[in-house]
């Protein structure tokens, strides 16, 4: 098995093992307030942070004017 193989069977089972975390602090453990209060604040901020992000490229971005390209003669006759 090559290192990337190795790497992505790595991220696959630490994403599974994470998602059973999660799931046993959000149901089963005295700390599901704070664990649903931070989850519900990080899908606020990363909504909230693309959006934002999209309103400042849109800001900042120069108008790149738009290139009129002449037409020849032969193209004129089609």
């Amino acid at each position: 098995m090559d290192r990337r193989s190795a790497l992505g069977v790595a991220i696959f089972a630490l994403s599974i093992a994470a998602f059973f975390v999660y799931a046993y602090l959000l149901m089963l453990s005295e700390w599901s307030p704070i664990v649903m209060q931070l989850s519900m604040l990080m899908v606020a901020g990363g909504v909230l942070g693309a959006i934002s992000w999209i309103g400042y490229t849109m800001a900042t971005t120069r108008k790149i004017p738009s290139i009129v390209v002449p037409m020849d003669d032969e193209d004129e006759r089609h």
